[in-house]
């Protein structure tokens, strides 16, 4: 098991549909999102409360790296 279904596992449901549904939209490109780019790197984070999305694009796919809880860690080792 990923840490990604780990952190999914232990959140509430209600939290747990709000990620998938944001995870989506990020797959689907949607541009009323804020996304931001990294500094420094090639990826790209979406705020979601106290959670952080963080993703990159190879080609023309999207591809989720982590779903962290937002401490002062989460933007360390990509």
């Amino acid at each position: 098991m990923n840490k990604i279904e780990k952190l999914l596992r232990k959140i509430s449901k209600n939290e747990r549909t709000k990620l998938l549904s944001l995870v989506v939209f990020i797959l689907k490109n949607d541009r009323k999102l804020n996304i931001v780019k990294i500094k420094n790197t090639d990826f790209y984070r979406v705020r979601h409360g106290k959670f952080r999305i963080i993703f990159h694009k190879e080609d023309k796919k999207i591809i989720i790296d982590s779903i962290k809880l937002r401490n002062k860690n989460t933007y360390k080792n990509l």
